[in-house]
């Protein structure tokens, strides 16, 4: 059935509730999402981002879709990526990256979009970041001075710390070992805000 245009918005959250309540809890895909109310998926992607700003849904990348109902049964927990090794080219939160799915609670780490990021090597081992952490991440397109940042330069991500210099930006290693990495510039792609040992 296709919704007409007063109610695509009920049509969209119901599908969604009625999928996670078969699928376990699972969000559907956009292609799901528009397979089940009869739009198109660049329609669904619209109308989602209305919802959204509605704060009818939250939107965790394009796998992870909540609506208020979905919300209130979560119980104030929330499910967060876990991003494994990024590929080259690859966006952190494209599909080939998530590894799995974690619940956190809300209370120990308030609302937004997150993401885990599991630590390679031990070029931050002095901030208490060391191989194979997850590490909260707050996706976000800017970093203040200072702060540790999930970079992508040449399509590889890097976390450091984040030190812009004038006309270049210095990403700076918690270890001795480690050489500054400079560069022109980076794109942030979010602000470390927790380390989270043995959660998985």
């Amino acid at each position: 059935m296709q919704y007409k245009k007063p109610e695509y918005f009920a049509g969209i959250e119901r599908f969604i509730d009625e999928y996670k309540e078969l699928n376990g809890g699972a969000s559907p895909s956009i292609k799901m999402i528009a397979r089940g109310v009869g739009l198109s998926e660049a329609t669904v992607c619209k109308y989602l981002k209305v919802m959204r700003e509605k704060g009818i849904v939250e939107c965790e990348g394009h796998r992870h879709i909540t609506t208020r109902r979905s919300r209130g049964d979560a119980l104030g927990s929330f499910r967060v990526p876990v991003v494994g090794t990024v590929a080259c080219g690859s966006p952190i939160l494209a599909e080939e990256n998530i590894e799995e799915y974690v619940t956190l609670p809300a209370a120990l780490f308030g609302r937004g979009n997150f993401f885990l990021l599991r630590a390679r090597g031990d070029s931050m081992i002095n901030a208490g970041i060391a191989d194979g952490d997850l590490v909260l991440v707050r996706q976000q397109d800017t970093a203040e001075y200072n702060q540790i940042a999930v970079a992508l330069i040449d399509d590889e991500a890097t976390l450091k710390r984040f030190r812009p210099e004038g006309d270049r930006v210095v990403l700076h290693a918690e270890n001795p070992n480690y050489d500054d990495i400079v560069v022109d510039r980076c794109a942030v792609q979010g602000v470390a805000v927790k380390v989270i040992k043995d959660l998985l």
